[in-house]
This record gives C-alpha cells, sequence and structure tokens, in this order.
C-alpha cells in the first residue's frame, strides 16, 4: 500500500487519507481512495499491455461524449493504474431499469459510416480487433468470432470442429444476421458493468467500445441475467428491434462465450458448440 500511495500522490497530487481494496473485478486490483477533498476509484495491474488503461479511458470519454448517460471521469491514466472519480453505489428502482433502457437506446443511435474503430481496444483482458468495415455480418465474422476461435483452439480450449462450424456458418452470416446503421455500443454491456448512482441514475463502466449492430449489445445483457423486464420494455419503446431478435440472440452471445471460453474453458467451450452446432 506504500508504493501505491506513493505513486498516487504524484498522480493527484492530494493527501491520502486512506486506500482500502474492493471487490468488483477478476481482472485488476481495485482500490477506494479517500484524500482530504474527494473519492476516486483506482484500478492497478502490472500485468496488462501498455494501452490496456489508455483504451479503457477512450471508451469512457466516447460513452461520456454523448451526454446521455453517466460514466466515471478520468482522472489520471498510467502505465500500470487508472484513476477515476469514485461514484458511490444508489438503488435499482424500478425507475432505474426504464432510464436505463431509454439511455442506452439514445446511445445506439450514435452512429458512424462504417462498423468497428479506428484503434483496437480490449474485451476484459482479450485484445479486441476493430478497423473499419462497410459490412456487419463480415465484421463479426472476421473481427469477432474468428479470431478467439482461433485463438480458443490454439489454446486447446475449442475443438478443431467448432472452427470448422465457424466456416460453415460464415457462408450463410448475411443471411443469418439484419443490416442496420452501424451503433455505437458499449461493448461489454453485463450487469456488473452498470450502476446505479445515489440519484438512481444509471452509470456505465468498464467500456469495450465499437460502432456495431446493437442487436449484439441487447444479446449481451440476457447472457449472465440481472436486467429488469422493465430495461427491455423501455428499450423497445425508444428504439425497436427488428424482427425475430429472439431468435438471433444466441448467435451473437458467441462473442462472449468466446472470451469466456479463451479466459475459462470449461463450460464456456461447451456452450459455444452447442450454439455453433445449431446454427451450422
Amino acid at each position: 500500500m506504500e508504493a501505491l500511495a506513493d505513486l498516487l500522490k504524484e498522480c493527484i497530487q492530494e493527501g491520502i487519507n486512506s486506500i482500502v481494496p474492493v471487490g468488483g473485478g477478476s481482472i485488476n486490483n481495485t482500490y477506494k481512495v479517500t484524500t482530504s477533498q474527494k473519492l476516486y476509484f483506482v484500478k492497478v495491474n502490472r500485468k496488462v499491455p501498455e494501452d490496456f488503461f489508455e483504451k479503457e479511458a477512450e471508451g469512457l470519454s466516447f460513452l461520456s461524449k454523448t451526454n446521455k448517460i453517466r460514466t466515471p471521469e478520468v482522472i489520471f491514466i498510467g502505465r500500470n493504474l487508472l484513476v477515476l472519480e469514485f461514484i458511490e453505489r444508489g438503488r435499482e428502482s424500478k425507475d432505474y431499469w426504464i432510464n436505463l433502457g431509454q439511455r442506452l437506446a439514445d446511445i445506439h443511435k450514435v452512429t458512424a459510416s462504417s462498423f468497428g474503430l479506428d484503434h483496437d481496444n480490449y474485451i476484459g483482458s482479450l485484445e479486441q480487433l476493430n478497423g473499419w468495415s462497410g459490412n456487419w455480418p463480415d465484421f463479426f465474422m472476421e473481427r469477432r468470432l474468428l479470431p478467439l476461435a482461433l485463438r480458443a483452439y490454439d489454446g486447446g480450449r475449442l475443438e478443431k470442429k467448432g472452427v470448422e462450424l465457424i466456416g460453415q456458418i460464415s457462408r450463410k452470416m448475411n443471411d443469418l444476421l439484419v443490416h442496420e446503421k452501424p451503433s455505437l455500443l458499449h461493448g461489454d454491456l453485463w450487469s456488473g458493468n452498470v450502476m446505479a448512482d445515489l440519484s438512481e441514475a444509471p452509470v456505465l463502466i468498464d467500456p469495450a467500445v465499437y460502432y456495431g449492430n446493437r442487436e449484439i449489445e441487447i444479446a449481451f445483457t440476457t447472457l449472465f441475467g440481472g436486467f429488469d423486464s422493465s430495461f427491455y420494455e423501455s428499450y423497445q419503446e425508444s428504439f425497436p428491434l427488428e424482427k425475430n431478435f429472439d431468435k438471433r440472440i444466441d448467435l451473437y452471445n458467441l462473442y462472449p462465450l468466446l472470451v469466456h471460453a479463451n479466459l475459462f474453458g470449461g463450460g464456456y467451450s461447451n456452450s459455444v458448440m452447442t450454439i455453433l452446432r445449431r446454427f451450422a
């Protein structure tokens, strides 16, 4: 803690009263830092790539600039740490979920001329490939599914048949997915990356932003649960999804499942194979 305190003094230039470890993540060590003036949330990791925290800060900036939802203010970006505004957790009332649905719909209305982003970033601790593409099915296959499937296969966490099935699906991906304008996406939207502040307003954290089809974002919210039904009702009222979205959910969730298969293997790899066999 002493080394961290010395480093933080250089970053925030305030007298530090306390540094308390907090939970909530499996990638970084996280701390609540109290100074004489305010509270900070600090992430520390000495094993991540050099630009890891820089890309997270850029993602928060993308979302913040929409003026649609609150994100933590970035205070300092370092090689091995990120200093953010500390946001006290509030209550998740029903209005909170309605508000979140409306605000996410507004973010998804922010568009670009192509799918992707002008730089790569990270989802969890894995590199997320971006670049620009004019075709969403191609982007989804070439920058999302195939790279992670090959990585999982090389790491012994996906059988060769899985890569072959993805190749089969790629030939009909244009017919499987709907075609819409690109939407600005949080990119890693599960219940652990959204919270209520003390005013019950939604806050987004830990993004993996890019411009993609918004269906992949809504599908991801269903994977691990935790989102109230009023969230989906509110989103649909604000920005209705194309018909038969429910039939595409599992296909989209191949991406976060492949992320987890690469990180953890086991049941996630089995889930990937089950979905691939269904769509191939």
